[in-house]
C-alpha cells in the first residue's frame, strides 16, 4: 500500500499534538532523547535535520530518570520550537519532584514556547516492576500530572500495548488510561509494539472502556537483538520469541541482522497502518537512518 500521502500536515495556527492528529491525515513522529555530551548533540541535530524534511506531525524529547535531563529537554525541545518547522513535544515524569517543582518545569516549558507535554508518571529507580514510591509532595499517578498541564498544553500520555507490567489486568490496565483520558490526555503513544496484534488488541479493549483518544504504536526497529532486549527488559517485557527467531536467523551477519529489523519493522508499520493505527511514532535513538529506511519500504518520502 501506498502511503505517500497519508501524512499529517495541518499546521495552521494551532499547533497542539491533540488537535493535529485529529484533524490531520495520518499521524508521523520521532522521538529523540536528551545528548549527554557536544558530539551527542551534533549527532542529535544531524538526526533532526535529516528527519525534518519529512514533516512530522511533531517530534517529542524525553525526559530522564528522576529529572535528570529537566534542563536539557526543555532547551532542545524549545529550540526545535524556535528554529525547525517541527511541533516539539517535551516529556515530564512525577519521578523525584513535588507538585511545585512540576508547575515550575511547566512554567519553563511554556516560557520556551513549548505547547505539548507528554504526562508521565514514570518508573522508580530500581525499574518498572519495582514498588512505586511517590515523592513527598508530588503525585502518585500520572492522570494528576495531566490534570496540572491539561488546559496550558496539549497532553499526551503513555499506554501499554501488552499491558503495564504493574498492572492487574489487561482491564484495569486500560482503566487507567480512561482516567487520564477523563484528567484531559488528547492523545496516547505505546512502548515498542512488537506484533500488530498486540496494539490492535489494546486499541479494542480501549474502546471497550470508553477511551476514545488516538493512540499511537511507538516503533524500533530490531537492528541489534541485544540492545534492543535490553530495552523491553527496562520496560519490563521480554521480546517475542517469534521475532527473536526471525533475528537470530542471521546471528554473525550484522548487516542481514540489520536488513531483517528493516524489513520486519516496514512489515509492522504496514499491517499497524492497515488495521487503523492513526499514526506511528519512532524511536529513532538519535539517529535517522533506520527510520528513514522503514519509510522507503513504505514508499514515504521526503
Amino acid at each position: 500500500m501506498d502511503h505517500t500521502d497519508r501524512r499529517g500536515t495541518q499546521r495552521g495556527t494551532e499547533r497542539g499534538i491533540g488537535r493535529l492528529i485529529r484533524e490531520g491525515e495520518r499521524s508521523f513522529s520521532f522521538e529523540f532523547m536528551p545528548p549527554k555530551d557536544p558530539a551527542g548533540e551534533e549527532q542529535l541535530w544531524q538526526a533532526i535535520r535529516e528527519l525534518e524534511p519529512y514533516r512530522p506531525t511533531f517530534v517529542s524529547v524525553t525526559y530522564g530518570a528522576g529529572g535528570s535531563t529537566r534542563d536539557t529537554t526543555a532547551r532542545i525541545t524549545g529550540r526545535i520550537a524556535r528554529e525547525t518547522s517541527l511541533v516539539p513535544m517535551a516529556h515530564l515524569t512525577c519521578v523525584g519532584h513535588t507538585r511545585a517543582e512540576l508547575e515550575g518545569i511547566l512554567d519553563s516549558y511554556a516560557a520556551a514556547g513549548i505547547g505539548n507535554v507528554l504526562a508521565l508518571r514514570g518508573d522508580p529507580q530500581d525499574g518498572p516492576r519495582a514498588d512505586w514510591l511517590p515523592t513527598p509532595g508530588g503525585f502518585t499517578y500520572a492522570c494528576e500530572l495531566v490534570e496540572l498541564a491539561a488546559g496550558r498544553f496539549s497532553v499526551g500520555v503513555a499506554a501499554f500495548s501488552e499491558g503495564h507490567p504493574a498492572a492487574e489486568s489487561l482491564e484495569s490496565d486500560v482503566r487507567v488510561l480512561l482516567d487520564k483520558q477523563r484528567a484531559g490526555a488528547e492523545f496516547a503513544i505505546t512502548d515498542m509494539v512488537f506484533r500488530s496484534s498486540d496494539y490492535l488488541g489494546l486499541v479494542e479493549r480501549a474502546g471497550r472502556a470508553g477511551v476514545e483518544i488516538p493512540i499511537l504504536p511507538g516503533i524500533m526497529p530490531i537492528l541489534n537483538l541485544g540492545q534492543v532486549r535490553r530495552m523491553a527488559e527496562l520496560s519490563g517485557r521480554d521480546v517475542p520469541p517469534d521475532v527473536v527467531a526471525r533475528v537470530a536467523a542471521h546471528e554473525g551477519d550484522p548487516a542481514a541482522v540489520r536488513a531483517e529489523g528493516i524489513a520486519m519493522a516496514a512489515e509492522l508499520c504496514e499491517a499497524l497502518l492497515d488495521g487503523g493505527a492513526p499514526g506511528l511514532h519512532f524511536y529513532t535513538l538519535n539517529r535517522s537512518r533506520a527510520t528513514r529506511e522503514i519509510f522507503a519500504a513504505l514508499r514515504i518520502s521526503a
